[in-house]
Order: C-alpha cells, then sequence, then structure tokens
C-alpha cells in the first residue's frame, strides 16, 4: 500500500485537502487524515502543497504507428511508454488510421497487451479509415463483444480525401453492428470518426441518424478544430452530441486551426456541455499538410504530452475552472467509453494518479498503484527504451 498525504485533490471536482490510500492497484481510502502503522505502507509520500488529479486518459493514439502518406518511409512508429509516462497519461486507446491497408487491426491488439504487461492501462478501436471496415474476427460486432480489449469502431474516415467516402446506409451499418457488438459484450461500441477538411462535414452524421433513427450519441467525431469552419458547425453539433479536439496538430498548423485551448473555452461559451467535449493527442498519427493536387509538402507526427499542454492553456490562459478543464480528458471520456474504473478519483477505481505542483507540472505519477515518475524522474520505461 501507499500512502499520499496532504493533496488538494480534484476527483475532477475539487474535494478538497485530503490524504489517499491505494492498495492492489486501487484507490482504497481518501480522508482527510490517515494514519496506518509504517510497517504495512511500502510508502509515505508527503505532497504538501500538491494536487491529485486523475491519470489522464488519452483515447485516440495510433499505438502501433501509422501514417504513411508520403509513401513508406513517412511511416510513423509504434508509441513508447516513456512518451505517454512523460504525458501523465496512464490509459489509452489505440487506432489505425488511413492505413488500414498495410497495417492490421491485430497489430494495435499486440500493441494493447504490451502496453498492458508494461503496467499501464490501454483499449483499442477496431477497424480504420476504411469502408468496409477491417477486423480481426471478419465482423466489427464480433471484435468488440468478443474481445476483451476492443470497445468500439474507428477511426472511420469521411469529408475528406482519404476516406472510402461511406454512404448513410453503409456508416449506419457500423453503427449498428459496433452497438449490437457493445450490448453483448457490455462495451461503449463507440464509433469514433475522422472528421476531413470537406465542407458540412456533420452532413452525414445528420443524414444518419435522421434517416435509421441512430442516436448521434453512437458517433464520436475527432478533428473538430481543424479548420474554422468545421469548429463553427461543431458549436452547433457539440450541443447535441460528443465532439473531439485534437492536441498534438496546433504547433503545426497554426494558420488555419483553433488552438485547443481556445476551441475549448470557444465551445463552452458557445453553449456546448462541458460533458459533450473531449480532448486526445492523435499521438503517433502522421500530420500531413497536401497541396491543391493532393502531394504531401509537410510532415509531422503527434505525441501525447499535447493534452497536458492544452489542458495547462486553457486553466491558465483560458482562465477555465481546473475541474471543467481535467474532465475533458479524465471522467468525459471515461464516461463515453464506459471505462468505469477510470477518469475519477474514487474509492474503489483504479489507483491513475497524477500529482503535480503549484505550477501545474507532474511530479508524482502513479498507474493502476504502481509508481511510475517519482520527482520528476522516470522510473519505467519501454522494454527498447534507452534506460
Amino acid at each position: 500500500m501507499i500512502l499520499l498525504k496532504n493533496l488538494e485533490v480534484y476527483s475532477p471536482a475539487h474535494l478538497g485537502k485530503k490524504d489517499i490510500l491505494t492498495g492492489g492497484g486501487k484507490i482504497l481510502s481518501i480522508q482527510d487524515n490517515i494514519e496506518l502503522p509504517d510497517k504495512i505502507l511500502q510508502e509515505v509520500i508527503d505532497c504538501t502543497g500538491m494536487m491529485a488529479v486523475p491519470g489522464l486518459i488519452d483515447a485516440h493514439v495510433h499505438i502501433a504507428g501509422a501514417g504513411g502518406e508520403g509513401g513508406p518511409a513517412t511511416r510513423t512508429p509504434e508509441l513508447q511508454l516513456s512518451h505517454m509516462l512523460h504525458a501523465g497519461v496512464t490509459t489509452v486507446v489505440g487506432c489505425l488510421g488511413t492505413d488500414g491497408l498495410t497495417r492490421s487491426v491485430e497489430s494495435v491488439l499486440m500493441k494493447v497487451k504490451a502496453l498492458r504487461q508494461e503496467g499501464v492501462s490501454a483499449w483499442m478501436l477496431t477497424g480504420a479509415y476504411q469502408v468496409p471496415v477491417p477486423s480481426i474476427m471478419g465482423d466489427i460486432g464480433k471484435d468488440i463483444s468478443m474481445i476483451e480489449e476492443v470497445i468500439g469502431v474507428g477511426e472511420v474516415a469521411i469529408s475528406d480525401h482519404r476516406s472510402s467516402k461511406p454512404t448513410a446506409a453503409e456508416l449506419a451499418r457500423i453503427a449498428q453492428h459496433a452497438r449490437v457488438g457493445a450490448m453483448l459484450g457490455g462495451k461503449s461500441g463507440i464509433v469514433n470518426i475522422h472528421m476531413g477538411d470537406e465542407k458540412d462535414p456533420f452532413r452525414l452524421l445528420y443524414e444518419v441518424s435522421e434517416k435509421f433513427n441512430i442516436s448521434l450519441k453512437q458517433f464520436w467525431p475527432t478533428h473538430c478544430n481543424r479548420n474554422t469552419y468545421i469548429f463553427e458547425d461543431a458549436k452547433t453539433y457539440g450541443k447535441q452530441s460528443y465532439i473531439d479536439l485534437t492536441a498534438s496538430s496546433y504547433p503545426f498548423f497554426p494558420e488555419y486551426e483553433i488552438k485547443p485551448s481556445k476551441a475549448i473555452r470557444e465551445l463552452l461559451e458557445a453553449g456546448v456541455p462541458a460533458e459533450h467535449i473531449t480532448l486526445t493527442s492523435d499521438a503517433c498519427g502522421s500530420l500531413p499538410g497536401f497541396d491543391e493536387d493532393g502531394k504531401v509538402v509537410k510532415l509531422e507526427m503527434g505525441y501525447p504530452l499535447s493534452v497536458f499542454t492544452e489542458l495547462k492553456d486553457a486553466i491558465r490562459q483560458e482562465k477555465l475552472k481546473i475541474e471543467t478543464a481535467l474532465s475533458l480528458a479524465t471522467s468525459n471520456v471515461a464516461d463515453i467509453l464506459k471505462l468505469h474504473n477510470k477518469g475519477r478519483i474514487a474509492r474503489g477505481k483504479d489507483a491513475d494518479l497524477l500529482i503535480l505542483d503549484n505550477k501545474l507540472d507532474m511530479v508524482h505519477l502513479l498507474a493502476n498503484g504502481k509508481i511510475m515518475v517519482k520527482e520528476g524522474k522516470m522510473l519505467k520505461k519501454g522494454a527498447y527504451e534507452h534506460k
């Protein structure tokens, strides 16, 4: 058991100054004062002047690599454990992206298993940009219902020149298969939608909902801050359903992308419920820029740290409440994806704890009750990372 004392706790709701006791990978107790014999404790950490927040959930990561839009040499590498931990991320959700042709859903599943073996939490989405969507068992519904690590489908591309241009009927069929698989497997069955640069990008989702009586909340569109016109449309769509903002691409495309921290504030001011907004990194995804002929002219890669950075900017620059900003990468994601033991600091939940100083910089990080970062020093790295 590990006892953390004198913390200002944000669950993400503000709980005040508390002690937190962890054991067996879980949060065992949260009280004003916890005193236990030293002999039964693995460690006592005095966190005076610090705050505890839930370990971040990055729910859109190309954990097994992605990219390739500029040819084989532009394929991105797999996610490294240290990139997660450096970002305060204790849970990831992996997916394929553009390349559902030479990369496989099976490789994503094995990377999920590898990350779990390394001590963090991971799940995945089956499928890719392409329709028909690739799967492990020949059917996305079977993947969701029968494979524990699979919780939804994505990212399926629409409104993009790399999309398979699915019809409303095709997208409805994907959503229904995912929904039934989720019912049978006790999962969320969310369909993560890659939103491209074409105009009127939400039209297809509205059409599916209206024609086939499918709730908009079956879909989780991402990259909703990629340009000004999709962002303006997101202010209306977000009042009805979920929208995801992408953090990692901002520094590379500032000329037309809305900075995520600013986008959060503007969405809230437009009347979008905070619980409808999430923030993910798109880490390990390539961030290509194309000319008018579709040729790659710019290429970057995303990292998980972008989520942590934008949350801090939302608090410090955009003056959002800590509780509101944190929810976008903790409790909101856990609720949408039905990750019942994640996203909150509460008794019985997984002991994923990010400990911050008064500048919102990471001091300690616990994942499933194990100390991964202590006093700013990373204690654990992936198998093939430099020690």
